[in-house]
């Protein structure tokens, strides 16, 4: 009614703090609250991002910040310059949380020398040479020499000889056959027999000869080698005679008997006893 008085806005009371009417402020969640007629009204923060590639908001932010950007998932500070992942030689800034790219311009055409390290796609020159033409990288021998090496390089068509691996065998043994690039090694002739170095005797191959020892036996190998092997006796007697010049003693040819020799059958005296009498009986 005219000349009545409004009564003053009241405060509001919110989690035991007292605010202002028409107050407003942020509260955990980003929530915006405001004290309206002693009530307090609340909603959530709007914000409003003017930059293309924003930051997350910052702890205990609400809203993202374009001081920086956020590139494919990689934040980059203000002014930075990056090439994005996909590269294409593309060079990308930050600015104000924007992110402006630029990617070169490729003339058309061929290139003269290209290299992984080039922006633009391009196709090497061909090779025209004594009348054929090959393709960049294209590898090829000279008509009738085999053991040149060519290969064209962007236009321009580079030989050289074909490399020879080292041998390890001396000069005259070295041999260069027909159509062949490098020499090879010739084999080393087979060898005549074995020659000791100790007695100065040469055996043919294939010759079995005992050096000494009537037990042991060497062979020449056909490789010049000398194999020796010993010859074990198995047949065992209680008076073996022994041959000389021969390894195993002999069971079969008669009985030794105190330093003598006695044939099969035959009898002699005992050297210990006078009055007996003994015979050699081979078994």
């Amino acid at each position: 009614a005219p000349g009545t008085s409004m009564p003053p806005p009241r405060p509001c009371w919110h989690r035991g703090i007292s605010r202002e009417p028409g107050g407003r402020w942020t509260e955990p969640g980003c929530q915006s609250c405001t004290c309206q007629g002693g009530r307090v009204l609340c909603d959530a923060v709007s914000c409003s991002v003017p930059c293309s590639h924003p930051l997350p908001a910052p702890a205990g932010g609400c809203c993202p910040t374009c001081t920086g950007c956020l590139h494919e998932g990689v934040a980059r500070a203000e002014g930075d310059v990056f090439s994005p992942s996909d590269g294409n030689c593309t060079i990308c800034v930050c600015l104000a949380g924007n992110v402006s790219c630029l990617s070169p311009e490729c003339p058309p055409g061929s290139c003269p020398s290209p290299s992984p390290a080039d922006c633009c796609s391009c196709n090497p020159e061909k090779c025209n040479f004594r009348g054929h033409t090959y393709a960049h990288g294209a590898r090829f021998s000279l008509d009738g020499d085999d053991c040149t090496t060519c290969v064209c390089q962007a236009g321009e068509v580079e030989c050289s000889f074909t490399p020879c691996p080292m041998l390890d065998c001396p000069q005259h043994q070295r041999h260069l056959g027909p159509g062949q690039c490098c020499s090879t090694c010739r084999d080393p002739p087979a060898p005549a027999g074995c020659f000791l170095d100790d007695n100065g005797v040469e055996f043919p191959v294939g010759q079995i000869w005992s050096p000494g020892d009537p037990c042991e036996l060497c062979i020449c190998q056909a490789d010049g080698s000398v194999s020796c092997q010993r010859t074990d006796c198995v047949e065992t007697c209680p008076y073996p005679i022994r041959i000389p010049g021969q390894c195993c003693p002999d069971c079969s040819a008669g009985c030794t008997y105190m330093g003598r020799i006695f044939s099969n059958n035959e009898t002699f005296p005992s050297a210990l006893d006078p009055c007996l009498s003994c015979i050699c009986l081979v078994r």
